[in-house]
C-alpha cells in the first residue's frame, strides 16, 4: 500500500541543480527586478516597533546563521518558543506560543503569504513541508491576533512570508545545497530566481532522507515550489504553486521503563507502520495602489491527504482535506497637521472539508467522519498617531459567522454541528517615553469554537460551548544603538475554554474520555526578548518566559493545564572570529511540565545545546552543525500518566552531526 515512492526524487534535483545556476547565467546582465509594494505580514502597513503587542521577527540571515532546517526549529531554537515532537519523521513539532499545551495548534493561527494553513481539527499544522530556504521572514505575534485573524488566534499567529511573497526587489540568483549527517541524513536543495524587467519567477526544490533517532522511523520527504510575479509602480500580481511530501515509519510510543532502557527502539516494530502525507498548496495574489489607499487581495487553495495504517492496532486511517480561502483588505494611509492615520478594512471567506475512513478489521469495526466548516468575516481596524506626541491609538474589531458539521458513525453519536456568529475586539496604545524607550498596553477579546474533531467527539447530548477569552497585555520597549530589549505581562482568562479530559463521560460510556468545555482557566506569566551587539563580529539573543496556564475553578481549580511548562530559555551567539569564519551556537531550557490535568505526573525539564561552525569563500560555503551538543537523554512528548509514572513517551534524539556545502550564483 506504501510501497510508491513520492515523484521528486535525486535524479530530479539533480536536472533543477544543472538548470538552476545555468538559468542565473544567462540573465546575469539583467537585474531589473519588481519595484516594492510594501506590506507588512500582519495586514498592517506600519512600524512593528509602535505596535501595541509583543511580537519578534527571524530573518533569513538568521535562518542561514543558525543552520535551521525547518521553520519550526527555527522558532524554538532563536525565540524560545517551546515545542513538542509529532508522531511523524519529518522533523514537524506542535509550537506552544502561550501554554495552551495540548490545544495549543487550535489556539494560534499560521499564515503563509497571507494565505491561512492552519487546520480546522486536531491534526495540527505542518510547517516541516515550507521549504527553509524560501523563507523571507518568521514574525510570532504573541497574544490574541483575532481582529485580523479571526477563531483560534487568542495564543498567538505565526506569519511566515516568503521571499517570492515580500513584495521586494528580486535579482537573478540560485544556490545549491547538499548535506549527510548522522543516522543516515542526505538532503538536497536547489533555488533560483530569474528576474527580469517587472517579472520575476521563483523556483524551489528539496529532497531529505533520514533513519531517525528510532527504529522503524526512517523518513523521506521533498518539496517543490514555483511562484511567478510580475508589478509595476502601481500594480502587483502573481501566482504560485507549491508541493511537499512525507513518507515515515511510525514508531509508536514507549513506556517509562522502555524509555530508560533504550530509547531507540519502537513500539510497533513492523515496517508496514507508517504513513504518507501530502500537500498542495495553490495561490494568487494582486495588490495595487491609488493614491492613499492600497488595495489588495489573496486566494488559496490547498489539498492534505494523509494515510497511515499500524499492523499492530490492526488499523487504516485515511483523511482527505480541501481547503479555500479568500480575502480581500483595503489599507488607507493618511496625514493631518495633528496626526496620522492607518485604516484596514477587510472581509475573508473560507471554507474547508475533510473525508475520513477509519478502519479496525481486528474489531470488526469501521468509522466514517465527514466534516466541513464555513467561515465568512469582516473586520477593520484604525490607528491614530499625534504628530506632537508620537502616541500611537488602535481600535478594532472582528464579527465571524462560523458553521461547522459533521457526519461521525461512531457508537452514541450520528450528526452534530456548530453554527454561530462570533465577535473580537481590542484596543490599543503605544506611547514613546523618548526616543529609547516606549511603553504599550491592549485589551480585547477573542473566540474560537470546536473543532471538527472535538464536537463529533463530545459527551452525547452536551454541546460544546464557544471557547471565549478576556486579554490584556502589557509591554515595553528599549532601543539604543546594539541593544534592544522587550518586556510583556500578560493575561488571557478564559470561559468554557474546548479540550479533551479523559476523565469525562464520553461516546464510549461514562468515564471513556470526551472533549468538553473547561472550567475557567487563565495564561498570564512575563515575557523577555532582546539581542546585544557586542561588535562588528559577535553578537546575543535571548528569550524568557515565565508563565502560568492554570484552572481557576472546578475539579481541577489550580492545577496546570497538561504539557504547559511553566519556565523556558533560549540563548544564542553568533561569533565571527575572523574573515570567512562563522560560529554560532545556543543553549534551549524547558522546565517541567505535566502529562495530566491531575498533575499527578511530571516530565523532566531538559536542556539542548547546539554549535555550528561554517567557512565561506568566494560563492561558497562548508559548514559543520552539531544537535544536542552533550548528547542529553530527554523527551518533548508524552500522553499518560500510570500510578504517578508518566508513559507513552515519544524519545527525542542523541547528539547529531550534519557536513553541509552550499554554493551561491
Amino acid at each position: 500500500m506504501f510501497a510508491n515512492k513520492f515523484r521528486l526524487t535525486g535524479s530530479r534535483l539533480a536536472v533543477l541543480a544543472v538548470f538552476l545556476p545555468v538559468a542565473s547565467v544567462a540573465l546575469a546582465q539583467s537585474q531589473a527586478a519588481l519595484k516594492p509594494i510594501i506590506v507588512t505580514g500582519d495586514r498592517i502597513a506600519g512600524a512593528r516597533e509602535s505596535q501595541p503587542y509583543g511580537s519578534s521577527v527571524i530573518s533569513s540571515e538568521d535562518i542561514a546563521r543558525i543552520g535551521a532546517v525547518t521553520v519550526n526549529d527555527a522558532i524554538m531554537r532563536l525565540l524560545g518558543v517551546v515545542g513538542r515532537q509529532d508522531f511523524y519523521g519529518g522533523g514537524d513539532y506542535s509550537l506552544d506560543l502561550r501554554g495552551f499545551g495540548t490545544t495549543s495548534d487550535n489556539n494560534q493561527v499560521v499564515i503563509v503569504d497571507g494565505i491561512r494553513l492552519s487546520e480546522a481539527d486536531t491534526g495540527g499544522t505542518r510547517l516541516a513541508g515550507i521549504a527553509i530556504d524560501s523563507v523571507a521572514q518568521i514574525e510570532v505575534i504573541r497574544g490574541s491576533g483575532a481582529v485580523l485573524y479571526g477563531e483560534g488566534a487568542t495564543g498567538g499567529v505565526i506569519i511566515i512570508t516568503t521571499k517570492a511573497g515580500a513584495g521586494l526587489a528580486r535579482k537573478n540568483s540560485a544556490s545549491l545545497y547538499a548535506g549527510a549527517g548522522s543516522f543516515g541524513l542526505r538532503e538536497g536543495r536547489a533555488n533560483a530566481t530569474i528576474a527580469s524587467g517587472g517579472f520575476s519567477l521563483d523556483i524551489g526544490a528539496m529532497n531529505r532522507k533520514s533513519d531517525n533517532f528510532r527504529d522503524n522511523f526512517k523518513s523521506e520527504s521533498d518539496a517543490l515550489s514555483v511562484s511567478g510575479q510580475w508589478s509595476n509602480d502601481w500594480l502587483r500580481f502573481g501566482a504560485s504553486r507549491s508541493e511537499d511530501n512525507l513518507s515515515t515509519g511510525l514508531p509508536g510510543a514507549l513506556s517509562a521503563e522502555q524509555f530508560a532502557n533504550n530509547p531507540h527502539q519502537a513500539q510497533f516494530t513492523s515496517t508496514d507502520d507508517q504513513a504518507r502525507i501530502e500537500n498542495i498548496r495553490n495561490s494568487v495574489f494582486a495588490e495595487a495602489t491609488s493614491g492613499n489607499w492600497l488595495l489588495a487581495f489573496e486566494a488559496g487553495q490547498r489539498t492534505k491527504k494523509l494515510r497511515s495504517q499500524s499492523v499492530n492496532n490492526a488499523s487504516i486511517y485515511s483523511a482527505d482535506i480541501k481547503s479555500n480561502n479568500y480575502g480581500l483588505r483595503a489599507i488607507n494611509t493618511s496625514t493631518q497637521a495633528l496626526y496620522s492615520s492607518k485604516l484596514v478594512l477587510g472581509s475573508d471567506y473560507s471554507r474547508w472539508t475533510r473525508d475520513v475512513a477509519n478502519s479496525f478489521p481486528a474489531f470488526n469495526f469501521f468509522s466514517a467522519n465527514n466534516a466541513a466548516q464555513t467561515s465568512h468575516a469582516f473586520y477593520f481596524r484604525e490607528e491614530f498617531t499625534l504628530t506632537s506626541t508620537g502616541s500611537v491609538f488602535s481600535v478594532g474589531a472582528r464579527t465571524e459567522n462560523i458553521k461547522k458539521d459533521t457526519r461521525v458513525s461512531l457508537p452514541a453519536a450520528s450528526q452534530s454541528g456548530l453554527a454561530n456568529r462570533q465577535n473580537a475586539w481590542e484596543l490599543g496604545l503605544s506611547q514613546p517615553i523618548n526616543t529609547q524607550v516606549s511603553v504599550y498596553a491592549r485589551i480585547g477579546e477573542s473566540f474560537r469554537l470546536a473543532n471538527a474533531d472535538e464536537y463529533s467527539f463530545a459527551t452525547p447530548d452536551k454541546n460544546l460551548l464557544p471557547q471565549r477569552s478576556k486579554d490584556i497585555e502589557l509591554g515595553s520597549r528599549y532601543a539604543a544603538g546594539p541593544l534592544k530589549f522587550e518586556a510583556r505581562l500578560y493575561r488571557s482568562a478564559l470561559t468554557n475554554e474546548i479540550g479533551f479530559d479523559q476523565n469525562a463521560n464520553g461516546p464510549f460510556g461514562p468515564g471513556s474520555g470526551a472533549n468538553v468545555n473547561f472550567d475557567p482557566t487563565r495564561r498570564s506569566g512575563i515575557e523577555l526578548d532582546g539581542s546585544y551587539a557586542l561588535s562588528k563580529v559577535l553578537s546575543f539573543r535571548g528569550n524568557a518566559a515565565l508563565r502560568k496556564s492554570t484552572f481557576t475553578a472546578g475539579q481541577y481549580a489550580g492545577k496546570d493545564v497538561a504539557l504547559a511548562p511553566r519556565k523556558s530559555l533560549a540563548i544564542h551567539a553568533d561569533w565571527i572570529p575572523t574573515t570567512n569564519h562563522l560560529l554560532s551556537g545556543g543553549v534551549n531550557w524547558v522546565s517541567t511540565q505535566h502529562p495530566d490535568f491531575a498533575n499527578q505526573c511530571s516530565m523532566p525539564a531538559y536542556t539542548t545545546a547546539d554549535a555550528r561552525y561554517a567557512y565561506s569563500w568566494s560563492n561558497m560555503e562548508v559548514s559543520v552543525g552539531l544537535r544536542n551538543v552533550f548528547d542529553r537523554k530527554y523527551y518533548t512528548q508524552a500522553f499518560a500518566c500510570t500510578d504517578g509514572v508518566t508513559n507513552s513517551v515519544y524519545p527525542e534524539s542523541g547528539r547529531a552531526a550534519t557536513v553541509a556545502l552550499r554554493i551561491k550564483f
